[in-house]
């Protein structure tokens, strides 16, 4: 590993926290949207079932795909690192966020829900803080 290297992949790897704090108060959030309509999830287990199989909880598979894409990424402790993986990520979550792409209408709907909640905007504003202080 070169120096460049650990740089850039301690600063991606600062930023994988700040994303699944987000993660976690979207899906808060989208827990507290299934359980007004719904009634109580019983546990943990059946959260976690609501998450991987109920169309209530699909809106965010984009965010945790990317998440667990980054992981890989930063897993592979034989490939090295560079500015195109900061690019990379940047884009990545540019997508998500931006009203051009269809692929992630879903998410965006479910987001515009979230967005006024007090955890979504102060998890959102720490990654974003990250992310901007990346180069690239």
């Amino acid at each position: 590993m070169t120096a460049s290297d650990d740089r850039i992949r301690s600063k991606l790897t600062a930023l994988v926290p700040a994303l699944r704090h987000f993660h976690s108060a979207l899906l808060d959030f989208a827990k507290g949207e299934y359980e007004f309509l719904n009634g109580p999830v019983q546990g943990p287990f059946a959260l976690y079932s609501l998450v991987m199989n109920h169309p209530s909880f699909q809106w965010l598979r984009p965010l945790s795909g990317f998440m667990a894409t980054l992981d890989e990424v930063l897993d592979a402790k034989d490939t090295p690192m560079t500015e195109r993986n900061v690019a990379d990520a940047k884009q990545a979550l540019g997508l998500l966020f931006a009203d051009s792409d269809t692929r992630f209408a879903d998410f965006r709907a479910g987001y515009g829900r979230a967005k006024n909640d007090n955890r979504v905007r102060e998890t959102e504003a720490r990654w974003r803080e990250i992310l901007n202080s990346l180069e690239a």
